[in-house]
């Protein structure tokens, strides 16, 4: 099976919106809510796609510096697909875009033990501002 990876900074909403709810990552997106889908991608500045036959089977998308921190705010690989390597290669091509930038990311419940399997550190010290009423 060979998957094309390439840098696309013009990622269509519905087709990441498809993505997202094949992958589960949906259930932790705003995936009913296009126009904010749409920002996600606009205001993204390394968007990495995996594709079989044209069909986008997975997505790393990043914000970042270019030389020191570079969040991967999405990583998500079609439910079908998983298992074959694609995360994996979708973070050493995000990487490659930067390679003097860290790689961050907050993992989804599901995925906290894949991401030291394939190398990356486990942080313990994140944090999360959800809403400004929060902020003491």
């Amino acid at each position: 099976m060979e998957i094309i990876y390439q840098q696309e900074q013009d990622l269509g909403s519905k087709e990441f919106i498809e993505l997202l709810v094949s992958s589960t990552l949906g259930e932790r997106r705003p995936v009913n809510e296009p126009e904010r889908i749409e920002e996600m991608l606009r205001h993204a500045n390394l968007t990495i796609t995996a594709r079989h036959n044209g069909k986008l089977v997975g997505v790393s998308r990043s914000l970042t510096d270019w030389v020191y921190a570079t969040y991967l705010s999405d990583l998500a690989v079609h439910i079908e697909y998983q298992h074959k390597g694609i995360g994996k290669e979708l973070i050493r091509q995000t990487k490659l875009l930067a390679p003097k930038s860290n790689v961050i990311l907050l993992s989804a419940p599901a995925a906290v033990d894949y991401y030291p399997k394939i190398g990356m550190t486990h942080h313990a010290h994140a944090f999360w501002l959800r809403d400004l009423k929060e902020l003491k």
